[in-house]
């Protein structure tokens, strides 16, 4: 069976990869070896140099595992898709008010 392929457009691709040399400041700036971060990430070399380029075929959960070893930057990715504007309009479109029904007033 073939293997699929991503198919991601530039401007994605130029996010990963500003993402990838972004990932390999912090680690410099630190003053950490590649080894190290590997290591630490629990991934190979090779992998994390894939990762630094912003490779499209690592898997999230590697690019996650770097962030954490860089000192916890892992949680940084909870700011992913925080604040969906878009997503909130276009849900308050689609939001419906219901009309309650009038109580019958009963003559007794």
């Amino acid at each position: 069976m073939a293997k699929k392929s991503n198919v991601l457009l530039p401007e994605t691709k130029e996010i990963l990869s500003q993402m990838g040399l972004q990932i390999k400041y912090a680690r410099l700036r630190r003053k950490l070896t590649s080894e190290l971060v590997a290591e630490r990430a629990g991934i190979s070399r090779a992998t994390l140099v894939a990762i630094e380029k912003g490779s499209p075929s690592v898997a999230i959960g590697n690019y996650a595992a770097v962030l954490h070893a860089l000192n916890y930057m892992d949680k940084d990715l909870l700011l992913v898709a925080k604040d969906d504007e878009l997503g909130r309009k276009l849900q308050d479109l689609n939001l419906t008010v219901k009309k309650r029904v009038e109580k019958r007033k009963v003559n007794g």
